[in-house]
């Protein structure tokens, strides 16, 4: 567990790039809205991973899923976001397994290779 208070907050630097996205152009946001936004996501992430981990408990599992934390996103009234929640989980997983058979392929294309000794 974190051995500071603060140990458990986003770093601001991601916070305010995700900020200055959904923002439109033109629109600044002061140090102090950042630093409250970051603290409100942290203080989010911690109450959904809070719920999620009490669904595990009570699966008596041990490892916590994308499922779990959909789940939890419903038991805490988020219903609204489950859905496009689970496309992006989708997606990640479809990323993720891209990139596994890509890096499968090098590996094979890697092992085509026949090393041959100069006499």
């Amino acid at each position: 567990m974190a051995e500071k208070l603060e140990d458990l907050n986003l770093p601001l630097t991601v916070v305010t790039r995700i900020v200055k996205e959904a923002l439109p152009d033109g629109v600044s946001i002061s140090k102090e809205a950042r630093t409250g936004l970051a603290k409100a996501a942290s203080v989010f992430v911690l109450y959904v991973t809070s719920a999620a981990t009490n669904i595990v408990k009570n699966n008596k599992r041990k490892a916590l899923t994308g499922q779990d934390v959909l789940e939890a996103m419903s038991d805490i009234e988020f219903d609204r976001f489950v859905d496009s929640l689970r496309e992006a989980l989708e997606l990640y997983k479809q990323a993720v397994s891209a990139k596994k058979l890509a890096s499968g392929k090098k590996k094979d294309e890697g092992e085509d290779v026949e090393m041959v000794e100069d006499e």
